[in-house]
């Protein structure tokens, strides 16, 4: 069944809770403070139930002094009853409320004329001139206007199928993306604890599923969920939703949360948008402080406009808004705005990346252009251009900008086989960076392999300190794209590089050293005096020809030949034949060496599990 989400807009006073209640039979002032001074303070909620659709309505305060809690209850929904009473007209509120709706970029509504009953004809026709007057330039210029009367029912039977027909026409709001639902209330009810409701933005969510809180990161399980009075084990977007959440204080939760799934949002303090002024408000100079309002969230921050001092009535401007408090946004939410101070609605906008780079630049206007108004492939290679060298995981890709999901992964297919990104590890990258990084690897590697024309290849980490990569380990990734290289367990090397032979004489002397001297050879810097030889060259010349298995490695300056090393394998066995331990001095007396030799090779030996110390002596492990 077809799920949408009214709200109503208007000044105090000119009856909009009573035409719900009208409306419904259910009261949505809840509080005992609105039921005695019969003004609305805070939301109220309500409900009608169509043979094919259900309406959930959000009824928002209409006093000059609770704009923000109005504005917490308009960011979901789908279309607005605007309530204007016959006998006062448009009024203040009446334009603020319609400039809000406007703003956030809601798309249908419709006017109900409220206290009918109490003008006569002429005065009715006045005030319907009055509205259309009003309404003018924005989403309700066409909008029906039905007199109705919330106090005899006049025409509250029209409205109530006007409301439906209007609600079938309805986009529905996609349930394939991420599920989102900002909260507007906060409450708990005896056996079942806390419960949190809100308008699920998008995406859906059954009983059982793992939440996450934002922007506290406070994780949670759904017990329970309801819409409209109804358990529920499974809601979607456009649904008005009481959620029962498992092990969760009310005192750890407040109106402008998000419950979320986990992993894929994050909170911010930056943000870029691009806004625009009401047209009857002051200019809005460069880093003035504003109120921000988000969904159901309110925080205060400060706004830096790019290539401009000022902004005018009904212009726009590229701006980025550093906050005061961390919200929870997407690429494509829509915002409000609000002086400082005195408080008055100055415009709204569309957030273009909720995550920005931090360095402080004056940004390219080309590429905001693209993420206000490009197509959504333009603006997914824009946001992993703007990464750069870090790149971004699919799943923030995600959590990112505001569609469905089947969406975001067709654009990145698009953009993969475009050749625009490249896909490493569940990573995406941008071709200009890894051009970037393939030339300074190659560069690299091939200064390295002059350089070193022994080593079989760089080992990572050093290759990650030579290029710099501290802060964007991510680059790695990339290692295996790079046609030109080979990766080999930890050595990176390039493929056409051809590693230089040890010379034949210069390894048989070295052999023939080792040999001479048996088990008490000469250590690596001793050799390399010897041969006259740089010690960094004979270490390289060491491992190669202890790759061949024709000299053993015992530590980095120690190396015995083959058979010597054979030798004392055997000489171990035999001893430990006789005896089941062996003392070190037991150990030097066998091979007829120094102390110092022995403790190096049996430490070599317990590395290799063939012998096991205990205490100050040793045993056999590996008889084979």
């Amino acid at each position: 069944m077809k799920k949408v989400i009214l709200g109503t807009a208007g000044h105090i006073d000119h009856g909009k809770s009573s035409v719900v209640k009208a409306l419904t039979g259910d009261d949505p002032d809840r509080l005992k403070e609105e039921k005695e001074r019969g003004i609305t303070i805070d939301l109220g909620f309500a409900s009608i139930a169509y043979p094919d659709l259900v309406v959930g309505i959000v009824d928002v305060p209409g006093h000059e002094r609770l704009i923000k809690n109005m504005l917490a209850g308009v960011g979901g929904i789908d279309m607005v009853m605007l309530v204007v009473a016959a006998d006062e007209g448009v009024m203040p509120q009446t334009k603020e409320h319609l400039a809000i709706c406007d703003l956030l970029k809601i798309k249908s509504g419709l006017i109900a004329l409220n206290k009918a009953d109490l003008v006569d004809e002429e005065t009715l026709e006045l005030a319907k001139e009055d509205i259309t007057d009003s309404v003018k330039g924005t989403f309700l210029e066409n909008a029906e206007i039905i007199p109705v009367s919330a106090r005899t029912g006049y025409n509250i039977n029209v409205l109530k199928e006007k409301i439906r027909e209007l609600a079938l026409k309805v986009e529905e709001k996609s349930t394939g993306g991420i599920f989102r639902m900002p909260v507007d209330r906060v409450f708990t009810l005896k056996g079942f604890g806390t419960v949190v409701t809100g308008t699920v933005l998008s995406g859906k969510i059954s009983v059982d599923s793992s939440v996450e809180i934002l922007p506290t990161r406070i994780s949670s399980r759904i017990r329970g969920l309801q819409s409209h009075g109804q358990q529920l084990k499974e809601v979607v977007a456009g649904q008005r939703v009481g959620i029962n959440l498992q092990g969760v204080s009310k005192e750890d939760l407040r109106r402008g949360d998000i419950v979320t799934i986990p992993g894929k949002l994050k909170p911010t303090y930056m943000i870029e948008a691009k806004i625009k002024l009401l047209k009857d408000v002051k200019p809005l100079r460069n880093s003035s402080p504003i109120h921000f309002y988000l969904t159901t969230s309110e925080t205060t921050g400060k706004i830096k406009l790019f290539g401009k001092t000022e902004i005018l009535p009904d212009e726009d401007a590229f701006a980025h808004i550093k906050l005061n408090e961390p919200v929870v946004a997407m690429a494509g939410d829509r915002f409000v705005i609000r002086r400082f101070s005195p408080l008055e609605t100055l415009g709204g906008g569309i957030i273009l990346d909720p995550d920005p780079p931090k360095k402080n630049r004056e940004l390219d206007h080309a590429h905001l252009d693209i993420l206000y108004s490009g197509e959504l492939s333009d603006r997914i290679e824009i946001k992993i251009k703007r990464k750069g060298f870090k790149g971004i995981s699919i799943s923030e890709l995600e959590g990112w900008i505001n569609t469905d999901i089947k969406f975001i992964k067709t654009a990145v297919q698009q953009l993969i086989e475009k050749k625009k990104i490249i896909k490493a590890e569940n990573h995406l990258f941008h071709m200009d960076i890894f051009n970037d990084f393939r030339i300074s690897l190659s560069n690299l590697l091939k200064q390295f392999h002059e350089n070193n024309p022994l080593k079989e290849g760089l080992p990572k980490e050093e290759l990650k300190a030579r290029l710099s990569l501290g802060r964007s380990p991510e680059l790695l990734m990339l290692l295996n794209h790079v046609e030109e290289i080979s990766v080999e367990g930890n050595l990176v090397k390039l493929k056409t590089a051809t590693k230089e032979k040890v010379d034949e004489k210069l390894e048989n002397k070295i052999i023939k050293d080792l040999k001479n001297n048996e088990f008490q050879p000469p250590l690596k810097d001793e050799l390399a005096r010897n041969l006259s030889i740089a010690e960094s060259k004979l270490s390289d010349i060491l491992k190669l020809i202890a790759k061949s298995g024709k000299i053993i490695r015992i530590n980095d300056s120690l190396y015995l030949t083959a058979e010597s090393y054979t030798k004392m394998i055997e000489l171990l066995k035999e001893f430990f034949t006789k005896k089941d331990v062996m003392a070190v001095s037991e150990f030097r007396t066998l091979l007829n060496t120094t102390r110092k030799y022995a403790i190096a090779y049996l430490e070599h030996l317990d590395s290799q599990k063939i012998t096991l110390r205990v205490g100050e002596f040793r045993k056999l492990v590996k008889r084979g």
